[in-house]
């Protein structure tokens, strides 16, 4: 980490007596340390030194609850034709339902990251799950597909959350060597959820109803929502960008103000001859003009700082975020491959559906390879990651950048577009389904692989806005899988699955140059966007 970068956007202390009687939980042995590194700014009760098992719990809280999100999406597939029937709807109602879950759990991160960059992880889960909960209680009583459609929207914004914020927890307790496999573990649980959905959701309407689909994801949500009661938030406000924005902007209006006050008690002095009686005069100002504030990098010591809402307007973090072309870039290439895996299992059911005759059961059965290849390329990838970052690290002197832990995609590289033409060319020709369940577990196999690394890039690369990170790139793939739900039916129905997944191959082989592309020229466009920063916070 460049030394611009360590030092871009952190926070100050007035020095005035007025500014330091507010000074409250401050941390001794960092009162008045200056800050060169936001990662590791010192802080009190560091999750960082936690214990392996409370870490490990930590891990296996969010990672269970971020499953709730992939359930939820399409957990009631195979009860589509009875909840047509039950609530007298059509097609395209029902491809409604899907899509605008797709859409708003893209979505709603951005204000989800934005409130636990400031307040913390702990309240968005609880407010998160306790929305989504309630959100499949009224879709279990539903009388009509609007009520289904506004509360899937509500289920979505609920669900939305664990699965972005719990990787900025990751960041939080977690070193940058450990994250890629940590993050593989994490997205473990649900990517399996993909292939467990339909399986589950075939079960419950077969012994009960469509509606018992979504009572059981109400007690999975409850249960989670539990957890989170006794959870201990990892959240620490010295090392978020966004909260020590905010507390600049409160410490110059404090300092604003002292300046103001000193000003009318010196012109009241001169035109009476005596000082002005005035409670809300400060003793002299530390800073003069906003400059002088950012000369000054020491931890901060306000115990907190109020929410407003230009702290939780999510557009201001994703601007943040897509100012920097290496995140950009990314991006773009993260939704390509979430759109992939998506569109697999989407189109999968639909084959195995008209050409191999197999029930809601057997589907899911087939998936289930799709999604034991996803676990399986999202734990080893992980590790991958990190033993490559390691290597890279000490090659280079114990000096390492974000973008050394791409290197770790490009086995997998060579590997993703011949799986697709793989496995749409078996569909097509209507092969054995031994062969099928081969070609999905290597398309989620190498898939993942990638995903997983270029997930922990997105997190190292920026430092201070983890969750806003992770945010966008929910956002992203958000994007992504709303236009795949609309669209990939009728590219499947027009030129099969073999000119499908030929297409798809073509657009592997630019997400892979995409990510070649940041691996090569990140570190430049990076330091450069730093760089910018740095020197228009110096003009405020």
């Amino acid at each position: 980490m460049s030394d611009i970068e360590a030092n871009a956007d952190l926070p100050v202390v007035a020095h005035d007596d007025s500014v330091n009687s507010e000074v409250k939980e401050s941390s001794e042995s960092a009162a008045s340390v200056a800050v060169g590194d936001i990662e590791h700014m010192p802080v009190r009760d560091d999750p960082r030194a936690w214990s392996r098992t409370r870490k490990n719990t930590i891990l296996a809280i969010v990672a269970s609850a971020a499953m709730i999100a992939t359930l939820g999406a399409n957990i009631y597939n195979p009860a589509i034709n009875e909840i047509k029937e039950d609530l007298h709807t059509t097609d395209a109602d029902i491809a409604l339902t899907l899509s605008v879950f797709i859409f708003v759990q893209g979505a709603a991160p951005l204000f989800w990251s934005a409130v636990s960059e400031i307040k913390g992880r702990k309240i968005v889960y609880l407010t998160s799950e306790l929305t989504f909960v309630v959100g499949c209680i009224i879709v279990a009583t539903a009388k009509s597909i609007a009520v289904v459609i506004s509360m899937r929207c509500l289920q979505a914004f609920g669900a939305s959350a664990v699965l972005s914020i719990g990787a900025a927890t990751l960041a939080d307790i977690y070193e940058p060597h450990e994250r890629g496999t940590m993050m593989g573990i994490y997205y473990a649980a649900p990517l399996l959820g993909p292939s467990l959905g339909p399986l589950l959701g075939g079960v419950l309407t077969q012994i009960f109803s469509w509606r018992a689909t979504f009572y059981f994801l109400a007690i999975f949500g409850g249960v989670s929502l539990t957890t989170f009661v006794f959870f201990k938030d990892t959240f620490r406000r010295e090392r978020s960008l966004a909260y020590q924005a905010a507390l600049k902007r409160a410490l110059y209006q404090s300092q604003k103000k002292g300046t103001n006050d000193n000003a009318s008690q010196a012109s009241c002095a001169e035109n009476d001859k005596q000082p002005c009686n005035n409670e809300k005069t400060t003793s002299e100002a530390t800073y003069t003009t906003k400059q002088d504030i950012h000369s000054v990098r020491e931890l901060p010591k306000f115990n907190k700082v109020k929410l407003s809402l230009r702290d939780v307007n999510p557009l201001t973090p994703l601007l943040q975020i897509l100012k920097r072309t290496n995140n950009i870039v990314i991006l773009f290439a993260s939704g390509f491959m979430f759109a992939f895996s998506y569109c697999i299992a989407y189109t999968c059911s639909r084959t195995f559906s008209s050409k191999y005759h197999y029930d809601a059961l057997q589907i899911g059965l087939v998936l289930l390879s799709f999604g034991i290849g996803c676990v399986s390329g999202s734990i080893l990838g992980g590790r991958w990651s990190d033993r490559t970052l390691r290597k890279l690290k000490a090659a280079n002197g114990g000096q390492s950048s974000a973008e050394m832990r791409l290197q770790s995609t490009m086995p997998a590289m060579l590997f993703m577009p011949l799986s697709s033409i793989a496995y749409g060319w078996l569909c097509e020709k209507h092969i054995h389904v031994a062969a099928v369940c081969a070609a999905l577990f290597l398309c989620g196999f190498f898939s993942i692989w990638i995903y997983s690394s270029t997930l922990a890039y997105i997190v190292d690369a920026n430092t201070g806005r983890s969750s806003t990170a992770v945010a966008s790139n929910s956002c992203f793939r958000g994007i992504y899988g709303f236009i795949i739900a609309e669209i990939a039916a009728p590219v499947q129905n027009a030129i099969g699955d073999g000119g499908l997944y030929t297409i798809w191959a073509g657009l592997m082989v630019i997400t892979e140059i995409l990510i070649l592309l940041v691996w090569w020229k990140g570190a430049q466009w990076r330091e450069r966007a730093i760089a910018k920063e740095a020197l228009r916070q110096g003009r405020l």
